[in-house]
């Protein structure tokens, strides 16, 4: 990402979220770029996807139902009871119109970070892994597994830290959203046919 057009999203976010925010941005900027490093996905659309990934986060919850609604995307109940839900389609919209972003790839990385999406590509597994797992996120034996896995199976990864995320969710009695369960079934099966074949061919 040119250093220009990355100074003018800092400034945007500057002026939009918390420093908090910002550094939590950064974390996942830089866990996405290890990543892609890693999975030798291209590291330019990674960093960029990360650094825009919580655009809208801030945002009040009628303007992201406005916003949402006037795209034409989709607001189903879960969504509608919790309109936070919709802070990372609303961030692609926003990356599209203030920073003009147009690479399809990266507008659906920063879409899928919150809930994800089945089949979703692996530029957008590696931005939803990095936002669910960057370092400050915690120090557990679990957190320290699933980060492990980020780096050896990006597919089983996704299927994990879902996991991970819904049980907390459950403990937590909060809504889920439907799309966070259908990528999970998504992930698991995929690991399953590719571990059945793998066992086939051994």
């Amino acid at each position: 990402m040119k250093s220009v057009e990355r100074d003018r999203v800092l400034a945007w976010l500057e002026n939009n979220v918390p420093q908090s925010r910002i550094q939590h941005i950064l974390r996942v900027e830089q866990m996405a770029i290890e990543l892609a490093d890693c999975h030798r996905i291209d590291v330019e659309k990674v960093a960029k996807a990360a650094l825009m990934h919580d655009l809208a986060k801030y945002f009040k919850p009628q303007k992201l139902l406005d916003m949402a609604q006037a795209e034409g995307l989709e607001i189903d109940p879960t969504s509608a009871a919790n309109p936070h839900l919709l802070h990372a389609d609303v961030g692609a919209l926003v990356a599209r119109d203030t920073f003009s972003v147009d690479d399809a790839e990266v507008l659906q990385a920063i879409a899928n970070h919150t809930l994800g999406q089945p089949g979703m590509s692996s530029l957008s597994c590696i931005v939803f892994l990095a936002d669910s797992l960057e370092p400050e996120r915690g120090d557990t034996s679990e957190l320290a597994e699933l980060r492990k896995a980020s780096y050896h199976n990006l597919d089983q990864a996704v299927w994990l830290t879902c996991d991970y995320s819904l049980k907390l969710l459950v403990d937590t009695h909060r809504l889920i959203h439907p799309r966070t369960v259908a990528t999970r079934n998504w992930f698991l099966q995929k690991v399953k046919n590719s571990q059945r074949v793998a066992d086939k061919t051994a």
